[in-house]
């Protein structure tokens, strides 16, 4: 059985991060969804959990959530197919209130390419296309 990985991020509404992640190719899974949280999958070993802030809260014992406008707790990346949907995931981000840049990594676009994507709340994370041989 291959590792499956959950990424889990606060988001101050629900219903409206659920619909930013599918405008950028999540599909939410209904079974492991409700009021509080949404399981948005990217495919079948990478999910997004968006979890209200007060659910968040549940499991950060005596922590508090980052402002993650401001601050960083963590940086997520996952593996695309190509450049092209690296870049296709930025533009639906940006073209749905998110936002996105870039790092110059020093490697050419044709070994390696990635950009910085912002979700409504401030959560980054990072698709990445490498030419692996």
């Amino acid at each position: 059985m291959a590792t499956m990985v959950f990424i889990n991020y606060p988001v101050k509404d629900v219903q409206t991060s659920t619909e930013f992640y599918e405008k950028l190719g999540f599909k939410k899974n209904a079974e492991f969804s409700n009021e509080q949280t949404s399981s948005m999958v990217w495919d079948e070993t990478f999910w997004i959990m968006l979890l209200e802030y007060d659910f968040y809260n549940l499991f950060l014992k005596n922590k508090r959530i980052a402002d993650t406008k401001s601050e960083s707790g963590a940086l997520t990346a996952f593996s695309v197919e190509s450049p092209a949907a690296v870049r296709k995931i930025a533009e639906a981000a940006k073209a749905n209130g998110g936002d996105y840049f870039s790092v110059d990594m020093g490697m050419p676009e044709d070994q390696m390419f990635s950009l910085e994507v912002t979700d409504l709340d401030g959560n980054q994370f990072e698709p990445v296309w490498m030419n692996m041989p």
